[in-house]
């Protein structure tokens, strides 16, 4: 068998492996609705991060110059210590933000006291708090970037990031 021909067949197996539906997605149909089962890690698998994330809710809001936990955020920790719990795989970095009135070094306290205290609640609903890490980023990761209002809002939060507990 010549090198073109041994290309060939390479190729053709490359090409057909390509057409298999990998496991994760098996069950899904191409607009990632389930025809039965969930997808590993979709928006509707209740396991995965992409859900927490989009349903559960991994930010809550805060008031100017406060780090005190509103009913609104109380209800969306609420969900997320009880997804905490529920999928102990999985470990949480809490981010502290803050809008971009105020210095550097006031808003980066302020991030730390709103990490601060989401980490607390979570810790009085049960979540152990060596899956839990807190980070300030203060003023330096904005969502919205304007002086206005409505962009303050939306800067002024505590985001939760959940990933998977490396195996030690």
């Amino acid at each position: 068998m010549n090198i073109l021909s041994k290309t060939m067949i390479a190729c053709v197996g490359l090409a057909l492996a390509a057409c298999t539906q990998p496991e994760y997605l098996q069950g899904v149909d191409g607009n990632g609705a389930g025809s039965g089962a969930y997808g590993s890690g979709s928006a509707q698998d209740p396991t995965s991060p992409l859900y927490f994330q989009q349903t559960v809710g991994d930010r809550v809001l805060f008031a100017v110059d406060q780090s005190t936990i509103s009913p609104e955020g109380a209800a969306t920790l609420d969900g997320q210590a009880q997804w905490l719990m529920t999928n102990t795989a999985y470990s949480a970095i809490i981010e502290g933000h803050a809008d971009e009135q105020g210095t550097r070094e006031y808003n980066l306290a302020l991030g730390a006291r709103r990490a601060n205290a989401v980490q607390e609640y979570l810790l009085s609903k049960g979540v152990a708090g060596n899956r839990m890490k807190v980070v300030s980023y203060g003023k330096e990761r904005p969502l919205e970037v304007c002086s206005d209002e409505a962009c303050y809002n939306k800067n002024r939060r505590a985001v939760t990031v959940v990933s998977a507990i490396p195996n030690s």
